[in-house]
């Protein structure tokens, strides 16, 4: 039977944050030569990193000898980079700011931004004052307290269900179909925001859980599952309704996941994901304020960009993350 361990996990979680960086590259250059990029598919690439923390959370959970440390673990990853990336934008894009410096740091709305997106609560003060328009900072920070409550979901699902308790895939799966029913009304009434909170992206994090739960008959049947998981995928975007393309998407992402062996290593250098994620919204956003699209050959801006987000993700990794993964 196949090692667990041995995955590709790492590629996956940096293809899907550059799918992430490309989509919104396209729609914040606001230049019409870049423009095609708007076509990246991000919300998939989203989804697919819930999918992702479905699998390796719950298995995180079940290998760690307590809950304190489980949580622990749980802090040490995600927390301190989100805080950095808050912190640093609330202070340095006060240099792209329409304010001035006093102005700028005497206006409530600064500690309004830190207060708010420190809890997680982004929606509350999503701008800084007179920064990129009063447009939102960071849109890619949203995904990160739905995230968050995955990680206290897990442990929950565990004491309900138990580790071993025979009819945790039929609990999972009617979670799985509430999370449906609630994403599917609202994309139907048009609320796409709300849609794609909590209830709504559930379904793709049990996706992930359910087949770590299963994975030695994944394994065993995962080439005619992948199979039979494109068919459905394509059939549910014909009808244009979610119903098993979120358990296909599982299957297809946990394929990659599982084959391509040559892979394996890709993140022998470290894990920049988390850092690529997380500050490349701000960034594409300062190259549009400072006109670095519009005035420039946005090609080459757009590579320069890139260099620029893998760098920060790089060094967010080597200097500060990392640190904190070894507690």
């Amino acid at each position: 039977m196949q090692d667990i361990t041995k995955n590709n996990f790492d590629f996956i979680r940096v293809l899907l944050a550059f799918i992430v960086f490309v989509g919104h590259l396209g729609v914040l250059s606001a230049t019409d030569k870049l423009a095609i990029l708007m076509y990246s598919p991000v919300e998939i690439a989203v989804f697919a990193f819930f999918i992702v923390s479905g699998f390796l959370i719950a298995r995180s959970y079940e290998r760690t000898t307590s809950l304190k440390r489980y949580i622990k673990k749980r802090f040490n990853r995600i927390l301190p980079a989100y805080l950095l990336v808050i912190f640093l934008s609330a202070i340095f894009l006060s240099l792209v700011s329409t304010l001035s410096f006093s102005d700028y740091f005497s206006n409530p709305g600064v500690y309004k931004y830190v207060f708010w997106n420190s809890l997680f609560m982004n929606f509350m003060a999503p701008s800084l004052p007179g920064v990129f328009g009063n447009q939102a900072v960071n849109g890619a920070l949203w995904t990160l307290k739905i995230e968050f409550c995955f990680y206290f979901l897990v442990p929950l699902i565990f004491l309900l269900f138990g580790k071993n308790n025979k009819y945790r895939n039929t609990s999972l799966i009617i979670l799985y179909f509430c999370s449906l029913l609630f994403l599917n009304y609202f994309e139907s009434i048009g609320k796409m925001a709300i849609s794609r909170q909590i209830p709504g992206s559930l379904c793709y994090f049990i996706g992930g859980m359910l087949i770590y739960f299963n994975f030695d008959k994944f394994i065993k049947y995962k080439n005619i599952l992948f199979i039979i998981a494109i068919i459905t995928v394509w059939i549910d975007l014909i009808a244009n309704i979610k119903l098993f393309s979120p358990i296909m998407l599982s299957i297809i992402v946990l394929y990659i996941a599982y084959s391509f062996k040559f892979l394996n290593n890709f993140g022998k250098y470290g894990d920049f994901t988390y850092g690529i994620y997380i500050f490349h919204f701000p960034i594409i956003r300062v190259f549009t304020t400072l006109g670095l699209f519009a005035n420039h050959n946005p090609y080459i801006m757009a590579v320069v960009c890139m260099l620029l987000v893998i760098a920060v993700g790089v060094t967010s990794w080597h200097f500060y993350e990392k640190r904190f993964i070894k507690l």
